[in-house]
């Protein structure tokens, strides 16, 4: 069976509660242990609300969820409407496999052709290399250096600030 990319659901609570307990995968993210399926329940449901902008994507082969990404508003400012914030996890098991960038690709589709989206920024620890190729590869540039940004299994590590513009914005025929 071929990998499917669709909208994720809240009834994918469990599956994703799944992955992300994962210490290789939580570690890599701003997660925390030990999450629960409510929780996933409502992220999903609250994302998935009527007149919101977020688009999550799960990623399923043979019928099993591997991966989710996600676009989210940057915030509320009128003047930043223009930009999304990405979010992306694989199943530790699955990593190096083409998933990540399958989401990747159909998360920059939808921005760039659909989602009026002109700015993807996106947050990734420093020592996360596979993560930084991909997004390299993705068209994702270097914008910064955050120094003890989040707190990872006792140790302060650092984060880069990365981020893609629309290379070639809408315009008005």
């Amino acid at each position: 069976m071929p990998l499917t990319l669709r909208r994720a659901l809240p009834s994918d609570a469990s599956a994703v509660m799944q992955f992300m307990r994962e210490p290789e995968v939580y570690a890599g993210l701003l997660q925390l242990p030990y999450p629960t399926e409510e929780l996933w329940r409502q992220r999903l449901l609250e994302t998935s609300a009527p007149g919101k902008s977020d688009i999550n994507l799960v990623a399923e082969l043979d019928g099993k969820v591997l991966g989710m990404a996600g676009l989210h508003p940057a915030g509320l400012a009128l003047r930043r409407r223009h930009v999304m914030s990405l979010g992306i996890s694989v199943a530790s098991a699955a990593q190096g496999q083409g998933i990540g960038r399958a989401l990747m690709d159909a998360l920059i589709d939808y921005a760039d052709n659909w989602g009026q989206v002109l700015r993807i920024e996106l947050g990734v620890y420093a020592d996360n290399t596979r993560a930084i190729r991909l997004y390299e590869r993705c068209g994702f540039q270097h914008e910064g250096r955050m120094r003890a940004y989040a707190l990872r299994d006792g140790q302060y590590v650092d984060s880069l600030a990365m981020a893609r513009l629309h290379p070639r914005p809408p315009t008005w025929a």
